[in-house]
């Protein structure tokens, strides 16, 4: 999720094929929230399927990263 270069970059990320995620997956978008946040952008997680969304919730990610139910409303601004 490299966006450098990008001025203002947003990224969405469509979660609703995964259905397993372990602690690179948290740490990669950590990671890329860090770098767009510092670049005046941001990252948004779409459709987190109800494993997914649990684990950004136990870890906190969620509270971190804007996370949104379905791609449509990760689009809307």
């Amino acid at each position: 999720m490299d966006a450098s270069g990008t001025p203002r970059p947003r990224i969405v990320v469509d979660l609703s094929r995964v259905t397993f995620m372990d602690s690179t997956g948290i740490n990669i978008f950590i990671a890329a929230h860090r770098s767009l946040t510092e670049a005046g952008g941001w990252i948004r997680l779409a459709a987190p399927t109800e494993a997914v969304l649990r684990l950004l919730q136990i870890v906190g990610v969620d509270a971190v990263i804007d996370c949104r139910e379905t791609l449509r409303q990760a689009l809307s601004r």
